[in-house]
């Protein structure tokens, strides 16, 4: 794990190692100080201005320098790490765009989100105490040690019997605060899920009036961080009087003994300038384990969200391009041999058992079936978003596993249910498409997909802005302009997944002559749940709890008096009557 996170460091080398430096310079500085300050002190009884004047420059010369060290190592700390975490999030970012849909499911979508945003910042936080005060702490915890035992070894002997106190009772409250810290970051998964639902849910929210109930889940959510937030915060709350009552008997201590030995003495074992350096030692021995703590405390924290970020950046998605994969796919022929997949592999439910079908290139398909028949996921293995668990899926007369899925998803285009456009103009949304796709490709597509006519009574027509998720237009102009976006990737394979159900019967037919018409060579499979919509398609497959059930033409399967038939029936006898 180590050398993965220092991997992560790049380019930001030079900061990271320089930060440290730069801290053991304002550590020397502040050691020094605090000596000379003894000797000021001591000489200015004497009277002589000239020695005043002396070791009051020197403190000057050794605030600045410790001035200079300290800001240029603030600086380059907050370069490192926030460097450090640009890079830690690019990466993570990178890895999920090669996850599989398996792979999302397994984390969860609101999982990875907290792992990219919160758990990286912590991460962050971390790298950046453990380059300034994890080593500030120690450097300064053995130098004051070492000048305090030089100025008097039994005053200094106090403040190493107060440090095992110290030590004791901060691995107390670490070793009962950290078990609470790893649960809030599951907690954090389900808030965030909670969070993320409502807003991509928030019209369907609004139109059933469930905000109080939305506010509940997630008041409940956010109550569940805070109780183990503040159940943790009271733990580690306890630092502060731990290290005040260390830091104050000390210096009770030091004071009365060192006070005695002054008199006692008459200033030959111990000067008052000693007596004051000694405090000012024994402050920054208890600051050190105070600071030691926090960087405990941040690492103890950080230590789940680098678990957590290790798991993604290290875990295999289940889908990969095979070494020297096909890079061409010959045409838009499809073949299913005996596919079976199931979700889980664990499961023993199949989501589709045993599929044969064989789709020649150019044909239109028509996949129709009840809700949850597996219409979905049958298409989904074309592209290969899964993986079958048993058969073979072709596409071009190749096995879908040996071609390179950058290749093989370019010859698929696939508009799925659940229509999403992207905040930014019309035109940049069709690019998706093809980026480099002309202004007249981009309006050919779109006169093919039914969608030229709306775009041009917009204002600004191709530079209309769509808002986030497609929000200010409707859902038939979405899928519309999903399908001109499908279609300027000039596929060999078009998929529509129910993505014409917003729109009316004759734009649908309008939309299916067009294909017929202008893209005769590739292979279209729609799926609807409307009967016009397929009835005209070359091959007509009725899917059913995950298996095909019913396949041939319009005409051959009324003839069969089974479920087509029902669905026909079902749907043309309201027109009937009417």
């Amino acid at each position: 794990m180590f050398k993965t996170f220092a991997d992560k460091i790049g380019e930001f080398k030079k900061e990271t190692i320089m930060t440290p430096l730069f801290m053991v310079m304002e550590v020397l500085m502040e050691c020094i100080i605090p000596v000379t300050m003894a000797a000021l002190i001591d000489h200015m009884q004497t009277g002589n201005i000239s020695v005043v004047v002396y070791y009051g420059s020197i403190l000057i010369v050794l605030a600045f320098l410790s001035l200079f060290a300290g800001s240029t190592c603030a600086k380059t700390a907050a370069s490192a790490s926030t460097g450090f975490a640009r890079n830690l999030r690019r990466d993570l970012f990178y890895k999920v765009q090669d996850y599989s849909f398996a792979d999302i499911d397994r984390f969860s979508s609101s999982s990875l989100v907290t792992r990219l945003t919160n758990d990286v910042s912590q991460i962050q936080n971390a790298f950046q105490m453990m380059i300034r005060m994890a080593v500030r702490s120690p450097l300064m915890l053995i130098f004051s040690i070492v000048m305090a035992f030089r100025i008097n070894p039994q005053m200094a002997l106090i403040f190493l019997g107060i440090i095992p106190i110290l030590i004791l009772g901060l691995l107390l409250i670490f070793n009962f605060a950290h078990p609470i810290f790893r649960r809030i970051f599951k907690k954090y998964d389900a808030l965030n899920n909670s969070v993320q639902e409502n807003v991509a849910g928030i019209r369907v929210v609004k139109s059933f009036v469930r905000e109080d109930f939305e506010i509940k889940k997630f008041n409940q959510a956010s109550e569940e961080v805070r109780k183990d937030f503040t159940r943790a915060e009271r733990i580690v709350a306890l630092n502060s009087p731990l290290m005040s009552a260390c830091m104050y008997t000390s210096m009770l201590l030091v004071s009365y003994i060192g006070a005695r030995t002054i008199i006692t003495s008459s200033s030959t074992s111990l000067t008052t300038g000693q007596l004051s350096s000694l405090i000012t030692y024994g402050i920054q021995i208890l600051s050190s384990l105070m600071m030691l703590s926090m960087v405990y405390m941040q690492i103890t924290f950080s230590t789940e969200a680098a678990n957590r970020i290790y798991e993604v950046l290290t875990y295999e998605p289940t889908l990969l391009s095979p070494e020297n994969g096909l890079t061409v796919v010959k045409d838009g022929s499809i073949r299913f041999d005996n596919v079976t997949f199931c979700y889980d592999p664990q499961s023993k439910r199949e989501a589709l058992s045993n599929i044969n079908l064989d789709i020649p290139s150019g044909q239109t398909i028509g996949i129709i079936g009840s809700t949850g028949s597996s219409k979905t996921t049958l298409i989904q293995l074309i592209s290969r978003l899964y993986d079958a668990t048993e058969g073979t899926v072709y596409v071009g007369g190749e096995d879908v596993r040996l071609y390179d899925l950058k290749c093989l998803r370019d010859a698929v285009s696939v508009v799925l249910q659940k229509n999403v456009l992207f905040k930014g103009t019309i035109r940049d949304n069709l690019r998706w498409g093809n980026k480099d796709a002309s202004d007249e490709e981009i309006v050919r597509a779109c006169k093919l997909a039914q969608a030229d006519e709306f775009i041009e009574q917009m204002p600004d027509k191709y530079d209309t802005m769509i808002s986030q998720n497609g929000t200010n237009v409707s859902g038939g102009q979405k899928q519309r302009l999903c399908i001109a976006r499908a279609l300027l990737k000039k596929p060999k394979i078009l998929i529509l997944d129910d993505s014409t159900s917003a729109v009316d019967t004759k734009t649908d037919a309008l939309i299916r002559k067009a294909f017929q018409e202008e893209i005769p060579d590739t292979t279209k499979i729609i799926i609807a749940q409307r009967i016009s919509s397929v009835q005209d398609s070359d091959q007509i497959i009725v899917m059913e709890s995950g298996r095909i059930v019913e396949k041939g033409k319009h005409e051959e399967l009324l003839a069969l008096k089974g479920i087509y038939s029902e669905i026909y029936e079902s749907q043309t006898k309201g027109k009937e009557e009417n």
